[in-house]
Parts: C-alpha cells; sequence; structure tokens
C-alpha cells in the first residue's frame, strides 16, 4: 500500500477498490449492446458506457471478453420460460418447451451464436434429468431422443437467427427453371418457419414411436417394421 502523498500503481488506478457492478447486470448490459450493435461490434467500452463505469470495473467479474460472453451465453439459457398449461400428450409437451426455447434465442438473433460457442451444457443437467425422469421412453433409447431434440431445437434456432443477423431469409429465392422440383415444394409449404419446426418435431417423435411399436430401434429403416 503506498505511502502517504505517495502516488498509486497504475494498476491501482486501473481496478476500483470495489465493484461498482454486478456479474449479472455486466452480462445483460452486453446483451443489450450485441442486440443493438452486432456481435462482432462489441467491446468491453461499449459495455461499461451502457452501465455509466469505466471498462476496469468490469474486471472485477470477468479476466477477459471471452469470460463475459460466455456469461451471456449463460443468462439467455437462465431466462427460458417454462410451459404454461398442460399440453395433451408427453410429445406436446416436449414440443411447447422447444417452441419456448426456440422462441427466446430468436428474440437475440444477434447474440444467438454464443450459444454453440460457449455451450453451458452443464447448467442443463437438471433439465436433462427431469426429461429422462418424465420421458415414457425405454432408458435405452432416451438419451437418443434427448440429444436428437436439442441439437434439432438448437440447431434450427441458431441457423434462423444467422439468417435474422444479416438480414437476409433463411432460404434463398430458388429458380424455378433451375431447380423445379425445389421451387414446386417450397411453393407447396403450407408452414410458416416456427409452425415448420413443430411439425418436423412431430414427425420426429411418430417416427421414434413407430420404431418403439415395431421393434425396429437401431435397424436401417429399409428393414424396420
Amino acid at each position: 500500500m503506498p505511502r502517504s502523498g505517495e502516488s498509486k500503481g497504475v494498476g491501482d488506478l486501473a481496478r476500483p477498490s470495489k465493484p461498482l457492478i454486478s456479474r449479472s447486470s455486466a452480462a445483460e448490459a452486453a446483451l443489450e449492446v450485441i442486440d443493438e450493435l452486432g456481435l462482432e461490434e462489441l467491446s468491453l467500452s461499449h459495455v461499461a458506457r451502457k452501465l455509466g463505469v469505466r471498462p476496469p470495473s468490469l474486471y472485477h467479474h470477468f479476466t477477459d471478453k471471452s469470460e463475459l460472453l460466455q456469461e451471456v451465453a449463460r443468462i439467455m439459457l437462465a431466462r427460458m420460460p417454462t410451459v404454461d398449461g398442460a399440453p395433451p400428450s408427453f410429445e406436446e409437451q416436449i414440443i411447447a418447451r422447444c417452441v419456448l426455447t426456440r422462441r427466446t434465442l430468436l428474440k437475440h438473433p444477434n447474440a444467438a451464436p454464443l450459444i454453440l460457442r460457449y455451450f453451458p451444457r452443464h447448467l442443463l443437467l437438471a433439465a436433462y434429468e427431469r426429461a429422462a425422469s418424465e420421458e415414457p421412453y425405454p432408458t435405452t433409447i432416451q438419451l437418443t431422443v434427448i440429444d436428437a431434440i436439442e441439437k434439432y431445437t438448437f440447431g434450427t434456432a441458431l441457423f434462423e437467427a444467422s439468417a435474422r443477423a444479416r438480414g437476409v431469409d433463411p432460404m434463398p429465392p430458388v429458380d424455378g427453371a433451375k431447380f423445379p422440383s425445389l421451387a414446386q415444394a417450397i411453393a407447396d409449404n403450407p408452414f410458416g418457419d416456427e409452425e415448420l419446426f413443430v411439425e418436423s418435431l412431430r414427425m420426429f417423435l411418430v417416427g421414434v414411436r413407430q420404431r418403439l411399436a415395431t421393434g425396429s430401434v437401431g435397424r436401417p429403416l429399409d428393414t424396420a417394421g
């Protein structure tokens, strides 16, 4: 500690003696900056300005920008809402939770890639435990179902979020003369983006039910049933 009359060192001046902000408030501010400016434009200076403090204040909670981004990913997952009411079937309960997860990520398209970069899977262990305890499936396929649903939900949400962040449609314009079958499939598709997501999940879950009923789990499709 410097004596009376001596100047403090550079490190003492750079870091306040006590935290001026909380870890969560800094992450919330970072998320706001990302929403407004984009992920690539995020800087500690922008976050500090949003909080009304100097950048060194952030170092009470984060060693670097990467650690701050990890916390942003964590709070995004923590915001996932719960399903209101009771859907008519277990499969529809799964779908309802997946839809809410997707909507939450799409509220922050600029920040959504952080879920992939810093996926805090340890925060989801309780959700995995609940799924395993509630699923009416044999334990031999529970992990298959959990893994497939998780990857599909987060994967499709991140794909659409990326398109939104860039201001483009998820599916580019298709030349009907060059790609007639694809153009027809797009024209005949009756579903919006969320409806398409829901129907895809329903098809998957019906497939799970069918393969269990026919004892075809683990067998190629051409020999199933």
